[in-house]
């Protein structure tokens, strides 16, 4: 006969395990209906271990305000990923470093759609592009550069 206490070791156990976390709900974003490149980066995403979904919404631009991304800094998608606001093709790398350390902020962003970003390679070419991490206040500063 399995004690109680027994039983809730178990299930603890079982709950632990890289497969039982799989199976938690991926982290939504929301993207302009029909943009190919949000579902590219989201294929990046799950090829560095950080699986996410993809929805359509129409005022984008609204959703990613009341986030508190400022205006002219907006990605092309966004989201939450641990409670943290995540904007546009912030490589994966970036948002494993940002779930590591867990600054004070609201969370990163990447600005437009910069070429050879995650989503947004086109063979060969590539520019240089940051992620900026927001503060709590709106203020944003260099968190990585890359290309």
């Amino acid at each position: 006969m399995l004690s109680r206490r027994r039983l809730v070791a178990c299930l603890l156990a079982v709950s632990a395990t890289p497969a039982a976390q799989a199976l938690a709900a991926a982290p939504v974003f929301y993207r302009n209906p029909g943009c190919g490149c949000c579902l590219a980066w989201t294929e990046r995403m799950a090829a560095a271990g950080l699986p996410v979904a993809m929805e359509d919404r129409d005022d984008l631009a609204g959703y990613s305000a009341s986030l508190g991304i400022p205006a002219g800094l907006e990605g092309c998608h966004v989201g939450k990923i641990d409670g943290y606001v995540v904007s546009g093709h912030v490589p994966p790398e970036d948002i494993k470093r940002l779930l590591s350390e867990k600054p004070t902020a609201l969370g990163l962003l990447v600005p437009g759609m910069p070429v050879g970003s995650p989503g947004m390679e086109m063979g060969e070419q590539k520019e240089i592009f940051q992620t900026l991490i927001l503060g709590l206040d709106g203020g944003t500063s260099v968190f990585a550069t890359h290309g």
